[in-house]
């Protein structure tokens, strides 16, 4: 570790873990749900449980992506962090923020209070006091990394990862504005939704992946910069107006049909762009890095991004196509691959590349880390097919037979039985790998190999 402030990192990565295990127990419980839909309903509703599960993965990634930037940025900028006890303030409020948020959905409390009680915008029902807390907190982050990368050095990374960190924080304002029309409270809604996680995320994944590929394989930092803005164009040239796939059926005009269709189909390009960035660094790499996992989690991002919000985004993005798929199991097979591939990979990616800096284990044994990554990347894969495939019978019967809703869904219970195993495996990938990083470390000694070798 050069830089003292990076121990802030390590506050932000173990918060980050703690909401992380939370958040996969309530997919594990959601999905049970699916199975037997009277499941523990007096005690935890449905949709309690799910507003759990998305908010609770929302702000760990958050989590996550400011510890990234805490500990990423001293190096790039080659100064410390401007402020620590904001640093330290700042995740204060956010768990104080996440907190009230649990409180409140769990025992449903201030309800139709406007400042207190939960919205009901999904992703986003979090009550007004927890938003202004969030709006504050992300002031002080923005304030703080900012001022640390105005003193120090300017790269291209860090430039990338400010873009990203300033729009995330900029578009939040949107949840502020609640329209009584709700096509025009759609419409904004999409600003938050849309324009985070295929946009200014993207930039964010982009800048984490392209430090520890600049760190782990060695490549000459003018190659990196190159490969990192060319993402960025692609990234903001096809998302800004691919937001237009979801404007199809919300009551806007018909026009964005076509620009939704055309340039969400663009949207393919930086993913597999970040796809081939780190397959090309890894050959081109001439540094042969000790730690295998981040490497491991960093190239598995990049290759489950394009698979799941590339691949599957495109197979039903088209307006003619997503007429019939829209709000059925496709829509769920797609958005839990390119949340695990594009952002829950590459926030575990810099934790395991950092934890080890941070808490003095490098090396560390990696077994049980590479172990969770196949653990939970093939639990999400399998996942993915069986939705693939529910989506599928339900679109036909459903959208094109027009056969009951329910009848459909208790056709489909074997699906949503693989589906909760294919989460089993996930959530133990999670705790090995939450394991692996916070458990005491063992000094391993091969047999006949003295100490000092």
């Amino acid at each position: 570790m050069k830089y003292q402030t990076q121990k802030i990192a390590l506050a932000y990565f173990l918060a980050a873990m703690a909401v992380f295990a939370v958040q996969v127990i309530g997919g594990l419980w959601a999905g049970w749900i699916y199975v037997n839909p009277n499941f523990m309903s007096d005690l935890m509703p449905f949709n309690i449980i799910r507003m759990l599960h998305t908010n609770s993965l929302i702000v760990w990634l958050l989590l996550g992506f400011f510890g990234a930037a805490y500990f990423l940025i001293p190096e790039e900028a080659e100064r410390e962090i401007h402020s620590p006890m904001l640093a330290y303030l700042q995740l204060a409020i956010l768990l104080l923020g996440t907190a009230g948020v649990v409180v409140t959905y769990v025992f449903d409390l201030f309800q139709g209070n406007w400042l207190l009680g939960k919205e009901g915008r999904e992703f986003i029902e979090q009550p007004v006091w927890v938003k202004l807390g969030i709006a504050v907190a992300a002031v002080i982050f923005l304030f703080n990394v900012s001022m640390t990368v105005l003193k120090g050095r300017k790269t291209a990374i860090t430039n990338v990862l400010l873009l990203g960190l300033w729009g995330l924080v900029l578009l939040f304002l949107f949840a502020f504005y609640n329209p009584a029309n709700l096509a025009l409270d759609k419409m904004f809604w999409w600003y938050i939704v849309h324009l985070w996680v295929e946009g200014t995320w993207e930039l964010v994944m982009a800048s984490i992946l392209a430090f520890l590929m600049l760190k782990l394989t060695g490549v000459d930092r003018e190659v990196v910069e190159k490969w990192l803005y060319i993402i960025v164009a692609t990234a903001l040239f096809s998302g800004i107006l691919g937001t237009g796939h979801h404007y199809y059926w919300i009551g806007t005009p018909g026009y964005w049909q076509w620009i939704g269709s055309i340039f969400s189909t663009l949207e393919v390009v930086p993913f597999f762009a970040m796809m081939s960035f780190a397959f090309v660094m890894v050959w081109k790499g001439k540094r042969d890095h000790p730690n295998k996992a981040a490497l491991l989690w960093a190239m598995g991002a990049a290759t489950v991004a394009f698979f799941g919000a590339g691949v599957w985004g495109f197979l039903h993005t088209l307006h003619g196509v997503n007429y019939y798929t829209h709000g059925t199991q496709i829509t769920a097979a797609h958005g839990h691959l390119a949340f695990f591939g594009a952002y829950v990979s590459v926030n575990l990616a810099i934790i395991s590349y950092a934890m080890p800096i941070l808490t003095g284990r490098d090396p560390y044994n990696q077994v049980l880390n590479m172990a969770s990554f196949w653990l939970m990347t093939g639990g999400m894969a399998f996942m993915t097919f069986v939705l693939t495939f529910a989506g599928t019978i339900q679109t036909h019967l459903q959208r094109v037979m027009g056969e009951n809703f329910m009848d459909i869904q208790e056709g489909m219970n074997l699906f949503f039985l693989m589906r909760w195993g294919a989460g089993v495996a996930v959530v133990l990938g999670a705790v090995l790998f939450i394991y692996a990083q916070v458990a005491p470390r063992r000094e391993i000694i091969e047999p006949g190999i003295p100490e000092e070798a």
